[in-house]
């Protein structure tokens, strides 16, 4: 199973993302190539599923750069 979306993935979205996925019994890799906009709520969940060992296939750079800085800590702390 790959769960592929396209469009926008908004704050609205990341509330019924999680429970989509906790149905599933293995970790279900997310197609994000027909992905438009990502809103900051939806990076922190994309980086999360990918930091618990799931794959995110076909994924936009400026995804992969917002979930990297996601891991750092900020200037605050």
């Amino acid at each position: 199973m790959i769960l592929r979306i396209s469009g926008r993935i908004t704050e609205e979205d990341v509330n019924m993302l999680p429970a989509l996925l906790e149905q599933e019994r293995s970790r279900v890799p997310i197609d994000l190539k027909n992905v438009l906009l990502v809103d900051r709520e939806a990076i922190k969940l994309l980086a999360l599923h990918e930091s618990n060992g799931a794959e995110l296939r076909n994924c936009p750079a400026y995804i992969r750069h917002g979930s990297r800085e996601r891991g750092r800590p900020s200037a605050a702390e």
